[in-house]
């Protein structure tokens, strides 16, 4: 143990030290180190909850089929407007609309456009996943080591990002982390010789039957690929007996039947036609809505997403193939390997879908550190090391760049004090782990790297979105209608239809397929508001008559579409009795 003496001649921890002894504190008990995940959660995920705008195009797709749930009161049949979202089964809207409807219950003004209140969720989905990745890693580490394992990987930018998406990934993170863990833990007593410890029965069933009514067929795929590959191994399936398979499968289907049941009858069989044939299908046969990326694309992204932790992971691999006849590292490879390999052939891409399988390799870090397989000595292991500073480094640019040409020339300054320490804390974990060998100096890198997320995080989530307006278009469309001089106007977009304007909007608005529909619109008489697009604005202006021009412009917004990748310029109409 290093110290130094101060002037009075009393010894002080150096920093290394401190670091190792605030972990022997965190884990001195489940409790304490349940309470330090719970902690590390709160840090990461709740900046920008409520001020970081519904994002498109998926999460208000989601929030608005959720509150039509609320509006209709059918908890059956999913919608977007009039149109079927027969697209993923019904957990989600269910637990969105049940978040929703207790905000409502409590006093929340104006809940059912509050999209904090659809972020719930997955707030509540990205902390269980992380204490369900502590229980996993429990099976392969001891206390300490799961600790920093489970929140290398809550640190992880992916997990921060799906925390605040109203949408389904972070809860399936969790269920699968939960049915994976109970594998894990069956696997491991199997190869022990000895009865599997904890709710193995509980975790591993109930996580499949909410997974499935979360997102069909995804858990399922997670877990059978693993136990497939490992019952060969073995060459035999028996190890997994003790998870009871047929009431397993009965509890399962006894909580998804009634909803698929409903769903069918209700839909003629349009929602499996459309689920299956279309939504997950289209993407296996081809780039579903152009989300296409080639073959390794998973594994270049992995190196942003799963920041701070990616660059260690990746030094791991090698460890995890030496010990590929270990019973734990064996599991490992099963979980991760066949199924990211199935995510890199197919052709639709998109970073979350390898979301799940990012505990694991959080625990595999984990136990190359335990065996000190984390060296710096290691050809090239330096120099991948500086990833850990490189992804803030390049956000903290990317958002200066970001604010000065989309936002009049402005930089985020109210984030830079918290981005400057994310690089700084950043620099030292590369600095800790470059100036080894030394005992534990891998270890304190990663805690560091947590450190710099727990300032990276919400700097950009919490503090930098709210400088950048020009994202934020959709918000400040809604704002003029609140601005309006009538209640309750009726609103219309030409042009400019993305998802979160009818989220923020209402289920009411109207999208005109013309500017000859425009112009009736307006001309309808009553308390009326129109948005017209910059490129639909000519079609508009010409459906008046000569002499009889569309009315004076009630105000003006631009931005940037992220997901187009173009600005947009769109203005405002009204008109009032």
């Amino acid at each position: 143990m290093t110290t130094s003496l101060s002037a009075g001649g009393t010894a002080r921890l150096a920093p290394a030290d401190r670091i190792g002894r605030g972990l022997d504190a965190l884990s001195l008990t489940h409790a304490r180190a349940v309470a330090a995940l719970l902690a590390l959660c709160l840090v990461l995920f709740l900046p920008g909850q409520i001020s970081l705008q519904p994002m498109d195009r998926d999460e208000p797709r989601f929030a608005q089929a959720s509150k039509q749930m609320l509006e209709t009161g059918d908890f059956v049949d999913i919608r977007f407007q009039g149109e079927a979202r027969n697209k993923k089964p019904v957990g989600i809207y269910w637990a969105q609309a049940a978040a929703v409807a207790t905000g409502e219950a409590l006093g929340v003004p104006e809940a059912r456009t509050q999209i904090a209140l659809y972020r719930i969720p997955s707030l509540i989905g990205a902390a269980a996943s992380v204490l369900l990745a502590y229980w996993a890693a429990l099976a392969v580490l001891p206390r300490r080591g799961a600790l920093l394992a489970a929140a290398l990987y809550g640190a992880c930018l992916m997990l921060n990002a799906e925390a605040h998406l109203a949408k389904t990934n972070a809860l399936l993170a969790a269920c699968a982390t939960a049915s994976l863990g109970a594998l894990a833990r069956t696997w491991l007593a199997a190869r022990a010789g000895r009865p599997p410890s904890g709710p193995v029965f509980a975790a591993f069933w109930l996580g499949m039957a909410l997974g499935i009514l979360v997102k069909g067929p995804m858990v399922p795929l997670f877990v059978a690929l693993p136990a497939l590959f490992l019952s060969i191994v073995a060459r035999s399936a028996r190890w997994l007996l003790p998870l009871r398979p047929l009431p397993g499968l009965a509890l399962t289907l006894a909580l998804v039947a009634p909803w698929f049941a409903a769903i069918a009858w209700k839909s003629g069989g349009a929602f499996y036609a459309e689920a299956i044939g279309h939504d997950m299908l289209g993407k296996v046969g081809g780039a579903a809505e152009r989300h296409w990326g080639p073959p390794g694309a998973y594994t270049l992204a992995f190196f942003a997403t799963f920041w701070p932790g990616a660059a260690f992971a990746a030094m791991s691999l090698p460890f995890a193939w030496r010990a590929r006849r270990e019973p734990a590292s064996a599991f490992l490879i099963a979980t991760v390997l066949p199924a990211w390999l199935i995510f890199e052939a197919v052709p639709t891409k998109l970073p979350h879908y390898v979301l799940p399988l990012m505990p694991w390799l959080a625990i595999l870090t984990g136990l190359a550190l335990s065996r000190g397989a984390l060296d710096p000595r290691l050809r090239g292991a330096r120099l991948t090391a500086l990833l850990v500073p490189a992804i803030p480094v390049a956000l903290t640019i990317g958002l200066c760049v970001v604010g000065w040409r989309l936002d009049g020339h402005t930089i985020p300054w109210p984030a830079l004090p918290l981005l400057a320490a994310a690089c700084a804390v950043a620099a030292l974990a590369w600095l800790a782990f470059a100036r080894g060998p030394v005992e534990g100096s891998a270890e304190r890198a990663l805690v560091l790297g947590v450190l710099a997320s727990c300032l990276l995080g919400p700097a950009v989530l919490g503090v930098a979105q709210r400088s950048l307006p020009a994202l934020k278009v959709s918000p400040r469309l809604a704002a003029l209608r609140d601005r309006m001089p009538c209640a309750d106007p009726q609103v219309a977009s030409l042009g400019y239809r993305e998802p979160s304007l009818v989220f923020l909007i209402g289920t009411g608005l109207a999208l005109p397929p013309d500017g000859a529909a425009a112009k009736a619109f307006l001309a309808a008489g009553g308390c009326r508001l129109l948005f017209v697009e910059a490129r639909d604005r000519d079609d508009f202006n010409a459906a008046w008559p000569v002499g009889g021009g569309a009315p004076a412009p009630l105000a003006e917004v631009d931005g940037f579409n992220l997901n187009t990748g173009r600005r947009v310029f769109v203005t405002a109409y009204g008109v009032t009795p």
